[in-house]
């Protein structure tokens, strides 16, 4: 048979344009479904957005993503973005999704360092459900809690608090611009931990969509999910939708300070005599380190700088200073006073002139390109080790190291509490990152020179297993190929990330989502049968 011309034609309009059949496919029958199975009256249509709509889409894909390397055009984008105005379109979205076969993206706050939160790198098509519109939060200060939506972030629960309190506070992370939601599903350490532990030791129930599209609470999930949600990391059990977190109680004027030191001021020493105390001091002070290099190319340097936050006045910190860190040499006129909500601004990089207001307004100012890894230090790095690591980041352009302490609180909760295992017998941990600003830098040196570095650190850091942090998500340490995930492949990361926790965390997979339907390159797969 011999086809016309007109015939070609026609048969190849039809191959050109059919991505946007099968994408409008797929998003016509996600309505239809919606339609039918949500009750809410208004036009769903309103809460979608399409390639097709290339603005609206760019921008509300680009909203919150803070990894620049996953919003390029080589990376691959949902069929479309589901914006649920309410948890009942969020369980229609999961019943929908499920009974059609749509793979879909969980995104709160879209600060997942490797982006499983909208980006598929392993199922396509794939569509994201976005929880932005899901922000309210109510405080109770009698009761001492607070209900929180997983789309509002710490900045605006930490100032709807403070707007009610000027004694109460949330111990969190100190990144205003994280999305609850799944902040506290990894953990969700901040300056307070030493005091109060994680915010994920702080919560007190929780509201969660299953895979049967259910709405649990506590009671109704079980004290297994809900052991496996504050820490098992995001994107594995169900939807959290709001959080009820325990406030806990901070002094109207706490004190924060910062103190560089280069290479030419002693730092090194001084690194080495932080780690051999920081963990131990007051409870009440958190100090960390934060490592990057300074000067011009001919003239560089390492900068360490000592960020702190102390729940309490000047007089008591700087007594506390002089008992256990006086090599810092800190003075009065290094110390500010102010109240929490001050501090949460001073330590999340605001400038002192800042009104609190900026933390409503859920900006991410932290947008780069970048690899970033993780690290558990239980054993003082010699300074021998110390001066490698300085060796090799003046290599890189802009490298960065944060030494977080543990201790206090935290060496005094089990490591099976919660799935978060790095408790006792670690001194600090370590964020490693490299960033660069324009996508026309070269990924691949970066990405070269920080995998160097996490390997020169091997000796330095824990040991079997090498621990992670799975709010630091890292697709290095391995990951789910496929739909089926492989428990013993999945181990090998899961047991940096969770210790011996990992196999319960897979066992209540197994239970409530045993067709594993919340799935992502790192989420917790199903034991096998024959080891449930």
């Amino acid at each position: 048979m011999v086809l016309s011309s007109s015939s070609i034609l026609s048969i190849l309009v039809v191959l050109l344009l059919s991505p946007f059949v099968v994408s409008f496919t797929i998003q016509d029958r996600f309505l239809q479904c919606l339609s039918t199975t949500s009750h809410s009256s208004y036009p769903f249509s309103t809460a979608m957005y399409t390639p097709i709509d290339n603005s609206s889409f760019a921008t509300v894909l680009l909203s919150t993503a803070q990894n620049l390397r996953y919003t390029l055009p080589s990376v691959p984008k949902p069929d479309f973005i589901f914006t649920p105005f309410n948890e009942s379109d969020i369980q229609a979205a999961v019943v929908c999704c499920k009974q059609l076969g749509i793979h879909f993206r969980v995104r709160s706050g879209g600060h997942d360092y490797e982006a499983v939160s909208y980006v598929s790198e392993i199922e396509s098509p794939f569509i994201i459900i976005d929880l932005a519109k899901l922000r309210s939060i109510d405080v109770d200060i009698e009761d001492s809690s607070a209900w929180v939506q997983a789309g509002a972030t710490n900045g605006e629960l930490y100032y709807r608090i403070a707007e009610k309190s000027k004694t109460h506070g949330f111990a969190a992370g100190l990144c205003t611009s994280l999305g609850i939601g799944g902040h506290i599903t990894g953990g969700a350490y901040g300056p307070m931990m030493r005091k109060y532990g994680l915010g994920a030791d702080n919560v007190i129930d929780a509201r969660i969509i299953d895979a049967q599209g259910r709405i649990l609470d506590r009671q109704a999930m079980g004290e297994e999910l809900f052991w496996a949600i504050r820490g098992g990391g995001g994107g594995s059990f169900g939807i959290i939708t709001a959080w009820k977190v325990k406030l806990v109680p901070v002094p109207e004027n706490v004190t924060v300070f910062t103190v560089r030191k280069t290479l030419e001021q002693g730092a090194t020493k001084l690194l080495y005599r932080w780690q051999q105390v920081a963990d131990k001091l007051d409870e009440d002070l958190f100090i960390r380190v934060i490592i990057q290099t300074a000067g011009n190319k001919g003239n560089r340097t390492i900068s360490t700088s000592y960020n702190a936050l102390f729940l309490g006045d000047a007089n008591r910190l700087l007594k506390v200073m002089e008992e256990g860190f006086p090599e810092l040499g800190l003075t009065p006129k290094d110390c500010i006073e102010t109240t929490w909500l001050g501090s949460v601004l001073y330590i999340g990089g605001y400038p002192s002139t800042t009104p609190p207001e900026v933390l409503l307004q859920a900006k991410n100012i932290l947008k780069s390109y970048f690899k970033a890894k993780s690290d558990f230090v239980q054993e003082p790095i010699p300074e021998t080790g110390l001066e490698g690591i300085w060796m090799r980041f003046l290599k890189e352009d802009s490298p960065l190291m944060i030494w977080n302490p543990f201790g206090g609180m935290m060496s005094k909760i089990s490591e099976s509490e919660t799935p978060f295992p790095h408790r006792k017998g670690d001194l600090f941990m370590i964020h490693y990152v490299t960033n660069w600003q324009n996508a026309s830098g070269n990924v691949g040196r970066h990405i070269k020179w920080m995998r160097g570095l996490y390997k020169y650190m091997k000796p330095y850091v824990s040991k079997n297993p090498r621990e992670a942090y799975v709010n630091y998500r890292d697709l290095d340490l391995g990951m789910n190929r496929n739909t089926r995930a492989n428990f013993k492949k999945a181990r090998v990361w899961g047991a940096k990330y969770y210790k011996d926790n990992f196999y319960r965390l897979a066992l209540v997979k197994s239970m409530v989502d045993p067709e594993n339907i919340f799935r992502h390159e790192q989420s917790i797969p199903p034991l096998p049968l024959h080891m449930r």
